[in-house]
């Protein structure tokens, strides 16, 4: 399989006279091969639209070295740029121009036939709403229009900056389809969202960035498979004796809701039935608790909420004033991205 997208070392720094120096992205990698759905997932100001910014050519970065289609980026993309669709950041429309007039005069630029705009606008399912102007368009269907634009060039590359962005539930697995049809045909999906019960249905690799700098990578279920603690939601009529005989059996038990025990260190669940039941306690639930992509996440990021400590963007693993850069994604102003 070979490689559509490869990032080794990429580092790129911002400077403003406000705030000084930030690193946005600090020796990030990722590799993505071709005919994968690849999730791109990191918290807010973490580096990721910073990385699609270097690697499609509209920021500069400081080291690293990128290739997009086996030509390195951004000195030969325009070699392949015909090949690679993409939407970064919000899109902006002109709010007078309809649906399809918009993506007429996007297929016109970039030489493209006038028949592929009724196709994409039928892909995204804005064939019925391409002679409305734009500004009448709610936020789902601009994001809509957006992916109809990266779509039009039929490309080989598809990189999608939140795509589900002012979608309802309905759109959301449309949209899911949509790049699932998309990776059947042969086409290469780089996908960044937050809606990470999404990237998991979707996504077979995912890559997650964290103060700029990459926290975990592979196949999705290896990903997780890595963070399972093999343990085990077990629900009893007496929770402490149970807690007491499992001790006994150099197993770990801690409360949880309902009076429900978390149950670890038992390679098989047949071990903690076996140890109850010999008591005479039987067991009403035995289920495994398996990591799913936000639990390993936010453990990874460091991005949840802490009781009485408002969370900052990005402020998972800051270091303590002084001791260093701070790492932040900014755009070329200076401005938080």
């Amino acid at each position: 399989m070979s490689a559509v997208i490869e990032i080794e070392g990429l580092r790129k720094t911002f400077h403003s006279l406000r705030n000084g120096r930030r690193v946005a992205v600090d020796g990030f990698d990722l590799l993505v091969e071709a005919g994968q759905i690849h999730g791109f997932l990191g918290p807010n100001g973490s580096g990721k639209t910073t990385t699609l910014r270097a690697l499609l050519g509209l920021v500069r970065a400081d080291s690293g070295r990128m290739t997009v289609l086996g030509e390195p980026s951004p000195q030969l993309l325009p070699r392949v740029a015909g090949r690679v669709g993409a939407i970064v950041e919000s899109p902006q429309f002109f709010g007078n121009f309809t649906g399809y007039r918009t993506l007429r005069l996007l297929a016109r630029a970039g030489g493209v036939p006038i028949s592929r705009v009724h196709e994409v606008l039928e892909q995204v399912g804005l064939h019925d709403r391409g002679d409305e102007r734009v500004k009448g368009y709610s936020l789902g269907m601009k994001q809509r229009l957006a992916v109809a634009s990266a779509l039009l060039k039929d490309p080989q590359l598809l990189i999608l900056d939140e795509p589900a962005n002012g979608l309802d539930p309905a759109g959301i697995r449309e949209m899911r389809d949509l790049m699932r049809s998309l990776a059947a045909a042969g086409v290469t999906v780089l996908v960044s969202s937050h809606i990470l019960g999404e990237i998991q249905l979707i996504c077979d690799h995912v890559t997650i960035i964290s103060r700029g700098r990459r926290v975990a990578a592979g196949r999705v279920d290896e990903v997780l498979a890595g963070h399972d603690r093999h343990e085990f939601l077990v629900r009893v009529a007496e929770p402490e004796r149970a807690a007491e005989l499992l001790f006994a059996a150099e197993l770990t038990a801690a409360a949880h809701d309902d009076g429900a025990l978390v149950v670890g260190g038992a390679s098989d669940p047949t071990v903690i039935s076996r140890v109850l039941g010999e008591q005479g306690l039987w067991v009403g639930e035995l289920t495994p608790l398996r990591p799913d992509l936000e639990s390993v996440f936010l453990e990874l990021t460091g991005a949840g909420q802490h009781p009485g400590v408002p969370r900052q963007v990005d402020g998972s693993g800051l270091p303590p004033s002084g001791s260093g850069d701070v790492v932040i994604d900014l755009d070329e102003r200076g401005v938080d991205a």
